[in-house]
């Protein structure tokens, strides 16, 4: 009989050597004939799962989000139960920042796909829109049930809050990265920051 063949756990393959190989050469030298190679694999095969190197970097900015979302649920199952808000966002914000190697990586490989996407017209920039927006839909609901429950200052906008929370994050991440700042300056950042929405 056949071995049955587990697809998904070949695409994931394929996207897992597109994400070793980025990081090491950069993502602007990214192309299926090199990710079958960092893979193991023929051409042929990776373009079974992928039509086009447009396709792959998708599926690599999905598998991206999918991990960062499953990092921050890790992260809040080992805090103390129930839960704050603040608690809930300082999660956030420690699986966001380039604080260790896995979220560095993370943080220059998205950083990589932009750049790409705005210079290379037949890569979409939606993903860059449409991540982004899930996350501050779900940092404004968190933020809106904090204010509710009288834990976060009525005179708070939640979605405004949400846009200020990632905008901070992410010139923090950048700040990380090239140096410009430590990781306690921004971790102090941060602290103020939430602090500022209980006062």
């Amino acid at each position: 009989m056949p071995r049955k063949v587990d697809h998904q756990q070949r695409r994931l393959v394929i996207i897992k050597a597109l994400l070793v190989f980025a990081a090491r050469e950069g993502m602007h030298r990214v192309s299926l004939r090199q990710i079958a190679s960092e893979a193991g694999i023929s051409l042929r095969l990776v373009q079974y799962y992928f039509d086009s190197k447009a396709d792959l970097m998708q599926a690599g900015l999905d598998y991206l989000e999918q991990r960062s979302h499953r990092l921050w649920s890790a992260r809040i199952a080992q805090l103390p139960q129930p839960l704050s808000a603040t608690d809930t966002l300082a999660a956030f914000v420690a699986t966001a920042l380039p604080l260790d190697q896995q979220s560095r990586e993370f943080q220059l490989l998205w950083t990589s796909f932009a750049m790409l996407a705005l210079t290379d017209e037949t890569i979409s920039n939606r993903a860059f829109v449409d991540g982004p927006t899930r996350l501050q839909e779900q940092l404004t609901a968190i933020i809106q049930s904090a204010i509710d429950n009288a834990e976060f200052s009525s005179n708070l906008h939640a979605e405004q809050e949400a846009q200020c929370l990632m905008a901070l994050v992410h010139g923090l991440g950048a700040a990380l990265l090239v140096g410009q700042q430590t990781a306690s300056q921004a971790k102090a950042n941060i602290t103020a920051y939430l602090a500022r929405l209980s006062a």
